[in-house]
């Protein structure tokens, strides 16, 4: 543990300071890409390269007088995941440093190429070499890698950089962009996996800021009503999306809602989305198990025999689009107007929040536009669940809008515990370590489930984590809950031996009398002792058998 070295192993803390920093050369704040330059001791790590010019890097060079002794930017680069504002700027890095060494998991190596579509795919190299996850990769004396799923995006890794020294190690970790919950087509990041890795620096996205969300399937079910209304109503709709992510997402969605399944209607997918699309088909062994066998019974995404049918947009449909009511999925860069001809009935246009799409305003056909909510990022509860989970001495904020990252650094459950940065571009971080740093108390944790309504039964599903916590004993002593609303949220607490026993006074007025009423045994009315006939059976509670075992303590 770092608060027990001793006095001779101790590294003073403005010593130490200079052993870990951070040089963004960009942050996302609009769309000008992540590029982070980590200093880790002697070791420069360049953390992904969205940039949509790689100038900053080549003038780093000349301004640190490194341009003899060290002719390249970075010792290697590691990429987190394969979208544009990550990777877009790797193509011209590798062509202006060739010997540069750059690193990806497997399944970003692969989709890579569809940042440059527009280039020739044999002219583009292999550049990017394959990393296994979980599984650390000692680069340089004494620096370590290791990539774990994050999430957001098939291939996406959180990247683990642990440098050691004589005195110590020194431990970073790079979200990339994360997302703690399932989606249709990427498991989300495992808390689990990262917990306890006793991190000094954590640099993470904030693209939401501290915006709280609706649960992932109510996300999903309120877009497919719109889009199910909008059919109703004799309207095509128009879904412009990146080619990566969201539009496999929204087809994978569209192909398995209720509202869709066995319905007379095509869906039409162009550009750059259906080359995604193939992407994610060469990788199909690398998605979810749910996936997988989805695809051993029908095509992921090719269907033109079940319904909806699905198919790529060919110039030759043109003509037909928009006739009949149909749903189109196509690249946030196109012009839309191509198919909101004037012989086509009305159009609905859906925008994703919080992606920025620039749409053309001029349509032939009667247009409506709207927003719709699919998150592909943890939202600001999940962006705090992640840094109390890891606790380390310090937080940058990185990728969202300045006013955003705002919020998070004002937020005091961070403030005071950890040191929080949230830097421009071409603004160096210090990150000095101290041995004596208190590690904070990680407060308390917030559990997500689901809520399930099946006739009149509702069922709520916590995650078994919850029952490591010593308060679930009590909570779950008797296997009933009470709910009440308190504002417009509604509040759970678990009914103890006592109060059963004591809800009707008439009735229960044997509290010292041997009976299932004050069995530890009984929950719920039912019998959970092994040893008893009465073993799983309901039982009155004025009831006794041969197996009684009072309750040890029931004034608790």
């Amino acid at each position: 543990m770092r608060n027990n070295l001793s006095a001779s192993s101790r590294v003073d803390a403005g010593e130490a300071g200079s052993e870990l920093e951070c040089l963004p050369y960009s942050v996302q704040h609009d769309d000008e890409g992540m590029c982070l330059l980590v200093k880790m001791g002697p070791h420069r790590i360049l953390l992904d390269c969205g940039l949509k010019d790689i100038s900053s890097l080549a003038k780093g060079l000349t301004k640190s007088g490194r341009g003899a002794s060290s002719p390249l930017p970075a010792d290697l680069v590691l990429i987190s995941h394969a979208h544009p504002d990550h990777a877009r700027g790797l193509l011209a890095l590798h062509k202006a440093f060739p010997k540069l060494p750059i690193y990806g998991s497997e399944v970003t190596s692969k989709l890579l190429p569809l940042n440059w579509l527009d280039q020739d795919p044999e002219e583009i190299s292999q550049f990017c070499h394959a990393l296994p996850l979980r599984s650390p990769v000692e680069f340089q004396d004494g620096l370590v890698a290791e990539l774990f799923p994050a999430g957001h995006l098939p291939g996406a890794v959180a990247i683990l950089l642990t440098y050691t020294t004589q005195q110590r190690t020194y431990k970073l970790l790079y979200t990339g962009d994360f997302f703690l919950s399932n989606s249709r087509l990427v498991e989300g990041l495992r808390l689990e996996e990262l917990r306890g890795l006793d991190l000094d620096v954590l640099i993470i996205e904030g693209s939401y800021g501290t915006s709280r969300h609706p649960h992932r399937r109510n996300q999903e079910n309120q877009l497919a009503e719109r889009i199910n209304r909008a059919i109703a109503d004799n309207c095509s709709v128009i879904l412009p999306t990146p080619a990566l992510g969201l539009g496999q997402e929204l087809l994978m969605l569209l192909r398995s809602h209720h509202h869709f399944t066995g319905r007379d209607l095509d869906i039409w997918v162009d550009g750059a989305v259906a080359t995604g699309c193939d992407a994610y088909l060469e990788l199909l062994a690398h998605l979810p198990p749910s996936v997988q066998n989805f695809a051993r019974h029908q095509p992921l995404f090719w269907d033109e025999r079940v319904r909806p049918r699905v198919r790529r947009l060919q110039p030759e449909h043109r003509a037909i689009v928009g006739k009949s009511p149909c749903i189109v999925l196509t690249d946030s860069t196109t012009d839309l107007g191509k198919h909101c001809q004037l012989d086509t009935g009305p159009w609905l246009i859906l925008l994703p929040e919080k992606i920025d799409i620039k749409v053309n305003k001029e349509y032939l056909a009667p247009t409506t536009v709207e927003s719709y909510l699919l998150a592909q990022h943890s939202d600001g509860p999940g962006t705090t669940q992640l840094i109390h989970n890891l606790r380390p001495q310090h937080v940058i904020f990185v990728h969202g809008s300045p006013a955003y990252l705002a919020d998070l650094t004002s937020l005091e459950e961070l403030q005071n515990r950890y040191h929080i940065h949230s830097p421009a571009a071409e603004t160096l971080v210090e990150l000095p370590i101290g041995d004596t740093f208190l590690q904070p108390a990680a407060p308390e944790t917030n559990y997500e489930g689901e809520l399930t309504e099946l006739g009149t039964i509702i069922t709520i599903t916590l995650p078994n984590v919850i029952t490591t916590d010593p308060r679930w004993r009590q909570f779950a002593d008797t296997g009933l809950i009470e709910a009440r609303w308190q504002g417009e949220e509604l509040v759970l607490r678990g009914l103890s031996q006592r109060e059963l026993l004591n809800q009707n006074s008439d009735r229960y007025t044997w509290t010292d009398v041997d009976c299932c009423g004050t069995c530890r045994h009984q929950r719920g009315q039912r019998c959970w002792n092994p040893a008893s006939p009465l073993y799983n059976f309901k039982v009155t509670l004025e009831g006794y058998c041969p197996a009684f075992e009072g309750l040890s303590n029931p004034e608790s």
